[in-house]
């Protein structure tokens, strides 16, 4: 099963947060399922970083490198044809970090790991 994280579950698995559901973990951390993580993950961490809405204990690129080799997850790169999606996808959900991540989600046919109930108004299957 091929799954995208969204920027919670990405940065709650690394850090072994118990905010993280216990389903989301066990799919995360079966090495069966290809584990993605979206640039827009790192963009929005680096924003909260930024703002100070996310203090960090390593640093940024420390978070980053580690939190994706190290657990195996691979990088779905953001192509054109995912921000095509963007020009037609309906404004169920405003933040842009969560539509880009729905837009690959739906292009490329997998399931998006994510807490939001609000992404249930798109066509994607969410898993928590």
């Amino acid at each position: 099963m091929r799954l995208l994280l969204d920027t919670h579950a990405f940065l709650w698995f690394i850090t072994n947060d118990s905010q993280l559901s216990a389903a989301a973990r066990v799919l995360i951390a079966d090495p069966s399922n290809e584990i993605l993580v979206s640039p827009a993950s790192y963009w929005e961490i680096a924003i909260k970083v930024k703002l100070g809405k996310y203090p960090l204990s390593v640093p940024y690129l420390t978070l980053i490198t580690e939190g994706v080799d190290s657990n195996g997850f691979k990088v779905l790169p953001i192509e054109p044809r995912h921000t095509e999606m963007l020009t037609t996808l309906p404004l169920h959900h405003g933040d842009p970090f969560d539509r880009l991540m729905v837009s690959q989600a739906m292009v490329e046919d997998i399931s998006l790991v994510s807490i939001d109930p609000q992404l249930d108004a798109y066509p994607i299957k969410r898993i928590w």
